[in-house]
C-alpha cells in the first residue's frame, strides 16, 4: 500500500495511509481472491485439456463434421433472429416510454421489464402447451425473444433519458422530419447501448438450453447435452463446448470493435435538459396497442397458461408432497450456491474496488471467466474433473454448488465491488493507522459497511441459482430434483398439467427475493 510520512514530537516517522487505491494487494485479500480466480478458471482450462486428450486431429475431425456445421448454423441463425427482433422491440418500447406522450408511460416501462423474471423454459412451456405446432425454430425464437428483449430496452431507455435533445432540434430546424431525424441523429447516439444489449441477448441465446430443449430445436447447447448422454467418450462433447466458447469470445470481441472511436457524449457547456415529449397524435392507439400486445405476449400469456393448467390439473397431477420436497431441495441448493458465490466474490470485489495494478486487474478478469461459458459447458468440465480427479464428488451436492459459484461469480463480484466503492475508504485508512491488519480491517470495517450491497448481490445470486437448468441437470445428485429440472422432465413428456405446479412455484419463490431486492434498490 502506498504511504506517506508524518513527523511526531520525538522526530520519528511512521507511515500514514493515503485515501487512494494502491497497486499492492495484501495477502489477506490476495490469497482468497487467487483461490476464487483459479476456481473460476478451472472449467475452461480443463475443458481445453479434455478436448485435446486424443490429439488436435481428433478434436478437429469432431468440430468439422456436418453435424457440427449444422449446429453452428442453427445457433447463429437463432441468435441473429432473436437479436433482430429484440432490437425492434427494445428500441421501439424505449422510445415510446421515454420520448413520447404515451399515457401511463411509467407503468408500461415497468411492465416491459417483467419478462426478465420469467425463465426461458417457462416461456417455452407456456407457448408449447398452448400451440404444439410452434415446436422448433419458430417457438424457440418466439420464447427467447419475449424473455430477452428487456436486455435491449433497459440500456436504450437509459441512453434516451441521458441524451441531450439539442441535436435533434437542430436537425428538425434544418428541415428534417421526425422519422429522418430519428434515423440520422437519434439512432446513431443509441448505437453503443443497443449494441451492448444485443450482445447480451446473443450470449443468452447461445447459452440457452431450456427453451430449445423443450421446443426440440437442436442448437450447440442441446447438441452438447445429447453427445454427453449418448456416448461414454466425453471428448466430442468437450470439443463442441470449446467451439461454443470460441463463438462467444468472437462475439464479444466483435461488439467491442463496432464501438469504434467515435464520441457519443455531450461536449458543450451547460447542462443537458430533458427532451419534450413528442405528441403521438394519430399514432396514439397503435402505440398503446403495441405496448399492450408485447406485455400480453411476454407476461400475461405465460401467467394465464400456468393458471389454466393449474385449474385443469387433478389429484393425479398434483402431488403436494413431491412439490414440497422439490421446492425444499431448490431452496437448499440455491442457498448453498449463493453462500459459496458470495464468499468467493468478497475478496475479489474488495480488490477491484480498492486496488489498482496488473494483479488486481487479472484477479478481477479471471473471476469473470465463467460469464463467457454456458452452463452446460461448465457442467461438462466439472463432470470431467470429478470423474478424473475427484470421483467422490461426482453427482454430489458440493459439485453442483461449485458449478453455481463458477457460473454466477460475476454477479456477486459486481455487487460487492459497487457496494465497497460506495463505502468511505477513510474509515479503513483510520483503522490501519490504528494498527489494524488487513484481515481485521476487512472483517471489522469493510464488510460491515458494504453489507447491504453484498446482501443484495447474494439475493440476486440466489434467484439465478434457482432458475439454472443445464448444469443442474448434469450435476444434481442421483434422486434429487429441483423445480427447474422437474418442470423440464414433465414438459418433455407432454405432462403440462403436472409441470404447471413446478413452474408456478418457481416463479413464486423467485419473486420473493426479487421483490426484496427491488425494495433495496429503490
Amino acid at each position: 500500500m502506498e504511504t506517506g510520512t508524518s513527523v511526531t514530537k520525538d522526530s520519528r516517522t511512521r507511515p500514514v495511509p493515503r485515501l487512494r487505491p494502491t497497486g499492492r494487494v495484501p495477502w489477506a485479500l490476495g490469497l482468497p481472491a487467487t483461490v476464487a480466480a483459479v476456481f473460476a478458471l478451472l472449467p475452461l482450462g480443463y475443458l481445453c485439456v479434455r478436448a485435446l486428450e486424443h490429439g488436435p486431429g481428433y478434436a478437429w475431425d469432431i468440430v468439422t463434421t456436418e453435424r457440427a456445421a449444422t449446429l453452428l448454423g442453427r445457433s447463429i441463425g437463432l441468435a441473429a433472429t432473436v437479436v433482430a427482433a429484440c432490437l425492434v422491440l427494445g428500441v421501439s418500447l424505449a422510445w415510446l416510454t421515454t420520448r413520447t406522450s404515451l399515457p401511463w408511460a411509467r407503468g408500461w416501462a415497468v411492465l416491459v421489464t417483467l419478462p426478465l423474471a420469467v425463465p426461458s423454459y417457462v416461456a417455452a412451456f407456456a407457448w408449447l402447451s398452448a400451440a404444439p405446432e410452434l415446436a422448433g425454430f419458430t417457438g424457440s425464437a418466439l420464447s427467447l425473444t419475449l424473455v430477452s428483449f428487456p436486455y435491449v430496452h433497459l440500456p436504450v431507455a437509459a441512453a434516451l433519458r441521458r441524451t441531450d435533445p439539442a441535436q435533434e432540434e437542430a436537425a428538425r430546424s434544418l428541415g428534417l422530419g421526425p422519422v429522418r431525424t430519428f434515423w440520422r441523429v437519434t439512432l446513431p447516439q443509441l448505437r453503443p447501448a443497443a449494441a451492448g444489449g444485443a450482445v447480451l441477448v446473443a450470449l443468452y441465446v447461445l447459452s440457452d438450453f431450456g427453451a430449445v430443449s423443450l421446443m426440440r430445436y437442436d442448437t450447440f447447447t442441446r447438441g452438447i447435452y445429447t453427445s454427453y448422454r449418448a456416448s461414454f467418450d466425453r471428448t466430442p462433447a468437450a470439443a463442441l463446448s470449446v467451439v461454443l466458447v470460441v463463438l462467444t469470445v468472437v462475439l464479444v470481441a466483435a461488439e467491442a470493435r463496432t464501438r469504434g472511436r467515435a464520441g457519443y457524449a455531450r461536449t458543450g457547456t451547460g447542462t443537458a435538459r430533458p427532451a419534450d415529449p413528442a405528441p403521438l397524435g394519430k399514432w396514439l392507439v397503435p402505440a398503446l396497442s403495441w405496448c399492450a400486445a408485447v406485455t400480453a405476449a411476454a407476461v400475461a400469456f405465460p401467467l394465464a397458461t400456468l393458471g389454466y393448467w393449474l385449474a385443469v390439473g387433478d389429484s393425479a397431477t398434483w402431488d403436494p408432497a413431491r412439490l414440497t420436497e422439490t421446492a425444499t431441495s431448490t431452496l437448499a441448493v440455491a442457498a448453498g450456491g449463493a453462500a459459496l458465490t458470495t464468499v468467493l466474490a468478497l475478496p475479489v470485489g474488495v480488490i477491484a474496488a480498492r486496488h489498482r495494478g496488473r494483479a488486481a486487474h487479472l484477479l478481477e478478469q479471471a473471476a469473470y471467466a465463467g460469464h463467457a461459458l454456458p452452463g452446460i459447458t461448465i457442467a461438462l468440465s466439472l463432470v470431467f474433473f470429478a470423474v478424473r480427479y475427484a470421483h467422490p464428488l461426482y453427482q454430489e451436492l458440493p459439485l453442483l454448488v461449485g458449478a453455481y459459484a463458477v457460473l454466477f461469480l460475476p454477479v456477486a463480484v459486481a455487487a460487492t465491488r459497487a457496494a465497497v466503492l460506495q463505502s468511505p475508504p477513510g474509515l479503513e485508512d483510520v483503522a490501519r493507522s490504528l494498527g489494524r491488519g488487513p484481515w481485521r480491517v476487512l472483517r471489522e470495517v469493510t464488510v460491515p459497511l458494504a453489507a447491504p450491497g453484498v446482501a443484495a448481490g447474494a439475493a440476486l445470486t440466489f434467484v439465478v441459482c434457482m432458475k439454472e437448468l443445464p448444469a443442474t441437470l448434469l450435476l444434481r445428485p442421483t434422486g434429487m430434483d429441483t423445480l427447474a429440472t422437474r418442470l423440464w422432465t414433465e414438459t418433455g413428456t407432454g405432462s403440462y398439467a403436472a409441470a404447471a405446479p413446478y413452474a408456478a412455484a418457481l416463479i413464486l419463490l423467485a419473486a420473493i427475493p426479487s421483490y426484496l431486492l427491488g425494495r433495496h434498490r429503490t
